[in-house]
């Protein structure tokens, strides 16, 4: 008789749990817009950023090399390509590559 009673309330306790359960479709409306706004925000316009940002925002990028990226653009004016970033000494294919999806140029 004691083995009866000890499992109901196992059952109310598991029924309570399946009649609370959440939504299987999550409400996803607003998670592309900040996934958007996020990428915005990781990316770098090395037309205007000090050489701290480009150092804080790109991969493999250190003080001393953003600041030849600035120097560049003092010189040379603003980029047209992000291609124009190979010819700053230290900045190779494999750097580049690591960082395009980072650079915008406006």
């Amino acid at each position: 008789m004691l083995k009866f009673f000890s499992k109901p309330p196992l059952f109310i306790l598991l029924g309570a749990l399946l009649a609370c359960q959440l939504p299987a479709v999550a409400d996803t409306s607003g998670v592309s817009s900040s996934i958007s706004k996020a990428v915005q925000a990781a990316t770098v316009n090395i037309n205007s950023a000090s050489a701290e940002e480009l150092a804080d925002t790109l991969i493999g990028v250190g003080l001393k090399r953003a600041e030849a990226i600035v120097a560049y653009r003092n010189t040379n004016g603003s980029f047209t390509s992000v291609d124009q970033l190979l010819e700053i000494k230290g900045i190779g294919e494999k750097l580049l590559s690591k960082n395009r999806h980072l650079i915008a140029l406006k």
